[in-house]
C-alpha cells in the first residue's frame, strides 16, 4: 500500500491536470473563433472581436477555467485575427500551464 497509493494519486492528479489543460485550450480556441467571427463582420472592428472573445471566456467559466486572460485582435482589409492567452488551472502547486490559441476569419465585404 505504501508504494501503490502514491503512484495511484500521481496518476490521478496527472489525469486531472491533463483534463483541466484540455478544457482550457478548448475554451480558448472557441473564444478566439467567436472573436474572429465577430471582428470579421462587415462593419465590425478589432475591439468588437476582443469584446466577443472576452465575454465568451467569462460565459464559459471565466477564472474557473482560464486565469490571467489576455485577448488581442488585428483586422486588415481581408482578415480578422483574434488571439487568446491565459493560464490553465493547476492541481499541482506552483505549476502553471500557459494556453495560447489564435483564430482567423475572412472579413465580410461587398465586392463587385
Amino acid at each position: 500500500m505504501v508504494i501503490l497509493m502514491p503512484a495511484l494519486f500521481s496518476i490521478m492528479f496527472l489525469g486531472m491536470q491533463a483534463a483541466l489543460f484540455s478544457h482550457a485550450r478548448t475554451v480558448a480556441i472557441a473564444a478566439a473563433q467567436e472573436g474572429a467571427r465577430t471582428a470579421g463582420g462587415q462593419h465590425a472592428t478589432a475591439a468588437d472581436g476582443i469584446s466577443a472573445a472576452s465575454s465568451f471566456v467569462a460565459d464559459a467559466g471565466g477564472r474557473d477555467v482560464l486565469t490571467g486572460v489576455v485577448v488581442t485582435a488585428a483586422r486588415s482589409a481581408t482578415t480578422a485575427t483574434v488571439s487568446v492567452k491565459g493560464d490553465s488551472l493547476s492541481v499541482i502547486p506552483g505549476w502553471t500551464l500557459a494556453v495560447f490559441q489564435s483564430a482567423s476569419a475572412p472579413v465580410e465585404r461587398i465586392t463587385r
